[in-house]
């Protein structure tokens, strides 16, 4: 989780303090040292609580407003200045930035631009853009075929990273026809993505997290539509929208791709930290990843985040060696996920993820190290094109296959 920022608010207007205190408040990122509806006291409760922001409201007087920005700018230099106003009249803009404010908020507040403005700040305070540490982490899962294990292993991901107290996981099911994460999690939402993307300009961040459904291992949950019909109402940019909230909110976001590679896939891959995608070690599936490549080359900023993931390795029948299918396609292979169908089957129908069903299981420990590969918690690792880590895991699954 990136650095928690510390807010104080001055707005004399009731009604829009009311809705940017709210909206403060459900971001896990900020915490709201104080707020006020005077003026005068403003400059004192800096003072005496050194937040790292200060969000000053223009329009109830909008001089008084401008003579606390730049009384702010001269006795707490280091409190970031941001101003609201419903007015956009270009001088009142001008004279709260030559204030001393460094953002410019448009009320009613839009959350999309609060974020970005407070990033904005954040990375300022943290030396620049790549000075703090990534507020969120979005992973997409996909495949190369139908079948290849794409939600099992977005799942499993998901439910390894919630295990840790110090994160907090959304899983997005985009596969908006077929998908089948809330089948995996043995859930049954009360809304779906769609409630979700129709409503995203009135969500606030406490509406957001009670939209999602959370599983027992911690793991929260955005199923996909209910009806077929209503597949066609998420589109690219309202999931961009939908992103931008679980962002804000979640340590990392886990999203479940289809195979149609249509537009909401194509944007999910753009807002993707890191891509997985998810091949078998068949004449298949390594054909498709070739294709794949190849046309994700014309998607600007997508190829260079593709990882290969092999799932269900070591099958003693009709698999592609690992040579072959480095050459075939031309990449090393990121990670190879170890079969283990009659364990995986159990895991589905029970609808208990890895960790808590399996916690021992050889399967089970490649998804943790994987994990933590994918997570930079085990920086030393370089999945199992590693020659220790191939030992490692190819011990662990010859002793546990033993056992059997």
């Amino acid at each position: 989780m990136s650095q928690l920022l510390r807010v104080a608010l001055v707005d004399p207007n009731d009604a829009t303090r009311e809705a940017a205190k709210q909206l403060l408040l459900g971001m896990d990122t900020v915490w709201l040292e104080a707020e006020t509806s005077r003026y005068e006291f403003f400059a004192d409760i800096i003072g005496q609580t050194t937040p790292d922001i200060s969000m000053v409201a223009l329009d109830a007087n909008p001089e008084k407003a401008i003579a606390l920005l730049q009384d702010l700018a001269e006795s707490s230099p280091e409190c970031a200045l941001l101003a609201m106003s419903s007015s956009t009249d270009g001088q009142l803009i001008l004279q709260a930035m030559r204030a001393g404010a460094r953002e410019f908020l448009t009320v009613p507040l839009v959350i999309e631009e609060l974020l970005g403005a407070l990033e904005r700040i954040r990375c300022q305070k943290s030396g620049g853009e790549g000075g703090g540490k990534r507020a969120c982490q979005t992973i997409a899962v996909v495949g190369a075929t139908g079948g290849a294990g794409t939600t099992s292993i977005a799942v499993n991901i998901g439910s390894v990273l919630a295990s840790e107290s110090d994160n907090m996981v959304a899983l997005v099911d985009l596969d908006l026809a077929i998908g089948v994460a809330d089948v995996f999690l043995d859930a049954i939402p009360d809304y779906t993505i769609v409630d979700v993307a129709q409503n995203v300009s009135r969500l606030d961040f406490s509406l957001l997290k009670r939209s999602l459904t959370k599983h027992a291992s911690g793991l929260y949950l955005l199923p996909r539509p209910v009806q077929l019909q209503d597949v066609e109402l998420v589109t690219p940019d309202s999931l961009q929208r939908v992103i931008g909230l679980l962002k804000a909110t979640f340590t990392h976001l886990i999203l479940d791709l289809s195979k149609a590679f249509g537009p909401v896939d194509l944007k999910a891959m753009e807002l993707a930290d890191d891509i997985l995608l998810v091949t078998q070690l068949d004449l298949p599936g390594l054909r498709n990843v070739v294709r794949l490549l190849t046309s994700l080359e014309s998607v600007e900023g997508v190829l260079e985040k593709v990882k290969v993931v092999v799932n269900r390795a070591g099958l003693e029948e009709g698999q592609i060696s690992l040579k072959k299918a480095r050459d075939t396609i031309g990449r090393d292979i990121f990670w190879q996920i170890p079969n283990n169908y009659r364990t995986m089957v159990e895991v589905r129908n029970n609808g208990v993820p890895l960790i808590e069903q399996a916690p021992k299981a050889a399967i089970t420990q490649s998804f943790v190290e994987f994990t933590n590969v994918l997570t930079g918690r085990d920086p030393q690792g370089e999945g199992l094109e590693s020659t220790n880590a191939r030992s490692r895991w190819l011990a662990f699954w010859q002793k546990n296959k033993a056992t059997k």
